[in-house]
């Protein structure tokens, strides 16, 4: 199968989720990506069950498709051999701050100055020019700082988070997004080019996608936040066994449930006549939908729901995805036989070519496992790689 980054080198210098997620996109897509790491490792290494030191349950499930080079670039034989390496790469990408890629000297001006064809990646907390653009950044602080958190006060009268690191795998998804377009462009026109991604700004634009609403106007046409999205009434309905999630949305739609409960005539009501309407009054369409709901069993309502045409679907636990019918059949996990840690299964890429799942070309690295192949590569001696390592 060809991959649409195929020949493409990246050097990986990143760490925890954000970073890593990134690169092992660019490398289910074919590129060829070295994780640098320091002689500690990634620290997502010791985080989850394992049966390795160092192979860690989270680090599996975002580091495949790599090879790994673990160097303390606090050495300058080390630093020396990532110029050497920087030489013949398409791609850069980091998770520092700016300061500290600054001191480590492989800043986008020193690189770029380096290799002009190179595109590099600076994956941010916040953007460098601003006034946070130096401060540390993870998932935590960037839900509650972005306005993500605070849509729970709307609904709950209390910010919270959500239970999965959501700002870390979102920017990670728009960062690989750049970088992929970054390289399209370095290809028409030879030149490198700097992509920032920072994740503060990024959960911002994804948080006010809907939640600007009102605000989006200038003067507004009213507050922003996203009602139905907001309403304390939008969760899974709890049915007579059971819960379920179901989203009549088209007028069609909600005259199909009307019918089914037996009242018709609701869909001739003001408040309930059109998406406009629905919008203003969600409570209490959602609240008169889940009083019904409770009335039936969760096979009856899907039964029903699926033939009217109305999307729904049964609230899974993390233990019933692995046998749901959808993922059974199109072969969505993925097991393999990992040379060190044995039987192991992953979730599969978000995306097929032609019809087929992208492959799992290189199983997740050992710290350092790769790190000789790839300093030869880089035309170092066996004289030389002892110094780096």
């Amino acid at each position: 199968m060809f991959l649409p980054l195929s020949g493409i080198r990246v050097l990986d210098i990143t760490s925890i989720i954000y970073g890593p997620y990134t690169t092992q996109i660019l490398g289910d897509l074919g590129a060829d990506v070295i994780k640098i790491e320091p002689p500690e490792g990634d620290a997502t290494r010791n985080l989850g069950p394992s049966r390795n030191p160092g192979m860690g349950a989270v680090f599996l499930g975002s580091n495949r498709n790599k090879r790994s080079l673990s160097i303390d670039l606090k050495k300058p034989a080390a630093k020396e051999a990532l110029w050497r390496l920087v030489d013949g790469a398409d791609v850069l990408v980091h998770n520092m701050r700016p300061r500290k890629m600054a001191a480590l000297g492989f800043d986008p001006d020193s690189v770029m100055a380096r290799n002009p064809k190179i595109v590099y990646g600076g994956l941010h907390g916040y953007r460098e020019d601003g006034p946070y653009g130096d401060r540390p950044a993870y998932d935590d602080v960037i839900q509650g700082e972005s306005g993500f958190a605070s849509a729970f006060t709307v609904r709950d009268g209390a910010p919270m988070l959500t239970p999965s690191i959501v700002a870390d795998k979102s920017a990670a998804l728009l960062a690989a997004t750049g970088l992929v377009a970054a390289v399209v462009q370095r290809l028409r026109t030879g030149k490198g080019v700097y992509v920032e991604v920072a994740m503060f700004e990024s959960m911002v634009g994804y948080t006010l996608l809907e939640h600007q609403y009102g605000a989006t106007f200038r003067p507004p046409e009213g507050p922003a936040g996203y009602a139905r999205a907001l309403s304390k009434q939008r969760k899974p309905h709890a049915t007579s066994d059971g819960y379920i999630c179901m989203l009549p949305y088209t007028n069609k739609q909600w005259q199909r449930f009307w019918e089914m409960i037996g009242t018709p005539e609701r869909t001739r009501e003001p408040r309930f006549e059109s998406i406009a309407r629905r919008a203003l009054n969600i409570d209490d369409l959602y609240a008169i939908a889940g009083a019904e709901i409770g009335k039936r069993s969760t096979d009856e309502w899907l039964e029903a729901l699926r033939a009217a045409e109305i999307p729904c679907g049964p609230v899974n636990s993390f233990a019933d995805l692995e046998t749901d019918p959808q993922l059974v059949a199109t072969g969505f996990f993925r097991p393999f036989e990992h040379p060190s840690e044995g039987a192991i299964e992953v979730p599969d890429a978000a995306f097929r070519f032609d019809r087929q799942s992208l492959p799992i070309r290189r199983h997740q690295p050992k710290l350092g496992e790769q790190s000789r192949e790839v300093l030869r590569e880089a035309g170092l001696s066996e004289a030389e790689i002892d110094a780096v390592l």
